[in-house]
């Protein structure tokens, strides 16, 4: 009987060490976020999903609304409309936000390198709204924007009523547009540059030297972590959206309403260590790579280098080996000129065997205008004369 008993014992024993990983990892998913009130895990390149909690719910996103406003800044630089250098003048309004600020006077002057800096590091009310006004004349007409910004993301769960997240009615977004947002961010892979810094000084060499240190206080204490913006108000409580890189993957962890600094900090820890300690990243393509030359009739240059729009990798299960995948490449059959550099002219699409895994948009890599009808001339002349 003893005997029974000890076999049954060490049966027990076994089965108790031998819980698949995947099943104590579905444990340990189920206890993230639990203090929050909305929360998502997102791999950046190819926008999986590694855990979620209400992730749609509208909700005020606080000074989260800045990442949205850095995203229309960094466009206006890539589009060469505002330069790193520019010279911003403050208006009264700018002047007056309230909140978090870095003292911006009626009528100073601060170049753009250093605006962005008081908005990704300070989460500058007056510095944002100086932007706005400078890039579409107006703060209303920048709200209009990032709207539209929105809308071509397809974030359906957002509406802005202002670049700031100052209290407004009818301000909203969800987790789930919070961690599309910092994923467009992020493809402006400079601007890591400034949310990544724990401290920094603005106006150092005046009399109103100015100490800038980040409200995201895990850019100084969770390896990895280079942003992307922290949010407070009474409304929307304390709320994150992180970004942390090791060994080549990029994550993005939100959390939203979490009813402290420390209760919001741990639950992105928690998040981030998930997503390392249970999943990595093989590299397929880096952003702005060649993957294709396509011909352009009628144009200047007979044939056009087809570039990513991102980076994209094959996410992978701790463990999991990458199969063998298929890569497709489709360009707009009627492409029509001019093409400008930059634009989106057709997809690229990732398949693991037959399944769908990432899809991309590619871009033109470089201007392309119509030829001349001398040139046109020339080329058929040329070719002619080779077929002959």
């Amino acid at each position: 009987m003893k005997g029974v008993i000890s076999g049954l014992l060490s049966i027990c024993l076994l089965a108790a060490f031998s819980i698949p990983k995947a099943e104590a990892a579905e444990k340990e998913k189920m206890k993230l976020a639990e203090q929050s009130h909305s929360a998502i895990l997102m791999e950046q390149d190819s926008g999986s999903v590694l855990f979620e909690k209400n992730s749609h719910e509208k909700l005020p996103p606080a000074s989260m609304t800045k990442i949205m406003t850095m995203i229309l800044i960094m466009e206006a630089i890539d589009k060469g409309k505002i330069s790193w250098n520019d010279k911003i003048r403050v208006s009264d309004y700018a002047a007056s936000m309230g909140g978090s600020q870095i003292f911006l006077e009626p009528g100073e002057e601060m170049r753009v390198e250093d605006m962005v800096k008081g908005i990704a590091i300070g989460s500058a009310n007056d510095a944002s709204v100086a932007m706005a006004e400078h890039i579409a004349g107006s703060a209303e007409s920048f709200v209009n924007m990032m709207n539209d910004k929105a809308k071509e993301l397809g974030l359906n769960d957002t509406f802005f009523k202002n670049p700031t997240g100052l209290p407004a009615a009818g301000h909203y977004t969800s987790a789930h547009d919070m961690a599309i947002m910092g994923k467009e961010l992020l493809k402006h892979e400079e601007v890591t540059k400034f949310t990544g810094l724990y401290e920094d000084y603005l106006r150092e060499e005046s009399e109103k030297k100015f100490w800038l240190v980040n409200t995201n206080r895990l850019v100084k204490f969770y390896p990895g972590v280079d942003g992307l913006k922290t949010g407070f108000t009474n409304e929307a409580k304390y709320c994150l959206t992180a970004t942390a890189n090791k060994n080549g993957m990029r994550v993005i962890a939100v959390v939203m309403g979490a009813p402290s600094p420390k209760e919001r900090n741990a639950q992105v820890t928690s998040m981030l260590d998930y997503a390392f300690t249970q999943f990595s990243t093989k590299k397929l393509y880096d952003r702005h790579e060649i993957v294709k030359e396509v011909k352009v009739q009628k144009a200047e240059k007979s044939k056009l280098p087809v570039v990513t729009s991102e980076n994209i990798s094959l996410l992978l299960k701790r463990g999991e080996t990458a199969k063998k995948v298929k890569t497709e490449v489709n360009v707009d059959k009627d492409l029509k000129l001019p093409v400008k550099k930059g634009q989106q002219i057709g997809s690229l699409k990732i398949y693991s065997g037959d399944k769908l895994i990432t899809e991309s948009p590619v871009l033109a890599s470089e201007t392309v205008k119509k030829a001349s009808w001398w040139k046109l001339f020339k080329r058929t002349a040329g070719q002619m004369s080779k077929s002959s």
